[in-house]
């Protein structure tokens, strides 16, 4: 994971344009689809769901794209720069397309929903829309494209979760893997379009979960990362017993199916995590001691234009509160420079925010206006390009000074690591995260080891966002 973040890039669009499916597909299949994703993990997520829908219905997937009779591409709103480089794939895919009669190609997800006439009839880029909530209708709209019309379904659902549908793994390490735990967001933040484009929140079935989960875990499994817009606000009611799961019961009941098994959690909302969830947190070694805690903006002012319904000096007392409950989790956190109207004063409060909250790491952009977010229709993106960048560029600065602090911590400690595969530079050294989701490399050595084992490594040195070590004893 990288350190930080300048290209407008959040938590949730750590990965970028990743193509999944096997390098040859396999199976009695007579057509293949390609599908490349971007933007969030519940983008990826989805994705998988997509891959089950198509091979039980008669399609393979593959990493080659020349073989491929439908070419998907699963999208991003978030960001401009997401939406400016989906429109570049899909003019390369139109002319892929050209040289081979037949070639659907089509674009699901958030930007799907967002931009669904102009990619079908004013661009003509694509054969078919499909939103969110429509991926179950997907064999219907291809055969329909497949007929030469334009086949869109980008209605949002009340009660959609495909809790029913087992993924596909696609593209894994055999390691790690997500599993969505509920759809939508009823967060109205004036920046975000996610709102708009994911429906309401609705939370999916405990027992699907947990069911997944196991699955997961007795397939090797060691790391299950559980997903939502706003996991905190997990709520299932069971309609046998009339009782209610929260997030907090839910990751317990994950938690206990295995001391081995490894649980993460993506994104909190401040105003949602509870004591009932850090305390569980603290209970099970399992759960991993990490918290991506967004805070947007050090500035009261801002927050409330952002309206994201916590204050500075609210948002602070959650981040000691977790402290004060884990005092060796980490916190990281998203932070956006150059919101509407922001002044320099506001701008030094996120600064001394960030000071006081020592994040370990950020993922941080400049304000991109957003079309249909209710920022767009409220206020005027006033602030100059070039002060957005400059502010960003202070807080990039900032972070990187406290990330280094972080890791000079960890100097001489012996942290646990999961091993999940050779690192970037060489197959010679081991790549793992810690609990705390910090990255480490180190050497192989002549030790018999493999992915998905945990191992005791002391921590020797660190690069801009690496701990460096060695095995214990060694």
């Amino acid at each position: 994971m990288e350190l930080y973040s300048t290209d407008n890039k959040t938590h949730d669009e750590a990965r970028q344009g990743e193509a999944f499916g096997t390098t040859q597909a396999k199976g009695p299949f007579d057509k293949f689809f390609y599908v490349e994703s971007y933007g969030c993990a519940m983008n990826f997520a989805d994705s998988e769901v997509v891959a089950s829908i198509l091979e039980q219905n008669g399609f393979g997937s593959t990493r080659d794209i020349e073989i491929a009779d439908l070419i998907l591409i699963n999208t991003c709103s978030i960001r401009e720069k997401a939406e400016l480089t989906v429109r570049k794939r899909l003019t390369e895919f139109r002319k892929l397309k050209q040289q081979k009669p037949g070639m659907l190609v089509g674009v699901l997800g958030c930007m799907a929903e967002r931009l669904k006439s102009k990619l079908l009839e004013e661009e003509k880029l694509v054969d078919l829309v499909v939103g969110p909530d429509a991926y179950r209708t997907l064999p219907d709209l291809i055969f329909e494209a497949g007929t030469g019309q334009k086949a869109v379904n980008v209605l949002l659902s009340r009660d959609e979760t495909y809790s029913d549908i087992s993924p596909v793994r696609l593209n894994t390490n055999g390691i790690s893997g997500f599993v969505s735990i509920m759809r939508g967001c009823n967060n109205m933040c004036s920046f975000c379009v996610v709102p708009f484009t994911r429906g309401r929140e609705r939370s999916r079935d405990a027992f699907s979960i947990i069911a997944e989960c196991r699955d997961l875990f007795e397939k090797g499994y060691k790391e299950l990362t559980l997903l939502g817009q706003n996991v905190d606000s997990y709520y299932w009611n069971n309609p046998e017993t009339n009782q209610a799961v929260t997030f907090a019961q839910l990751l317990e009941s994950v938690a206990l199916i295995g001391s081995s098994l490894r649980v993460r959690f993506s994104t909190s909302h401040p105003k949602d995590i509870t004591d009932d969830v850090l305390h569980v947190m603290v209970k099970y070694d399992n759960i991993c001691k990490h918290i991506h805690l967004p805070v947007q903006s050090g500035s009261t002012r801002m927050l409330q234009l952002m309206n994201r319904t916590y204050t500075r000096e609210w948002y602070l007392s959650k981040v000691a509160r977790i402290r004060e409950i884990m005092p060796d989790c980490s916190i990281t956190a998203d932070i956006i420079a150059g919101f509407c109207t922001e002044t320099e004063q506001d701008h030094q409060d996120t600064l001394s925010l960030m000071e006081i909250a020592q994040y370990d790491l950020s993922y941080m952009y400049f304000y991109s206006e957003r079309p249909g977010t209710l920022a767009a229709k409220r206020y005027e993106d006033d602030i100059p390009e070039e002060i957005k960048k400059r502010r960003l560029q202070e807080i990039v600065d900032a972070q990187w000074i406290h990330s280094n602090e972080s890791n000079k911590r960890d100097g001489g400690k012996i942290l646990e690591v999961l091993i999940e595969g050779n690192s970037k530079k060489s197959d010679q050294e081991w790549m793992g995260r810690t609990s705390q989701n910090k990255v480490v490399v180190f050497p192989k050595l002549d030790h018999n080891l493999k992915t998905g084992e945990y191992v005791q490594v002391t921590i020797n040195d660190f690069t801009k966002g690496t701990l460096l070590g060695a095995l214990k004893n060694n």
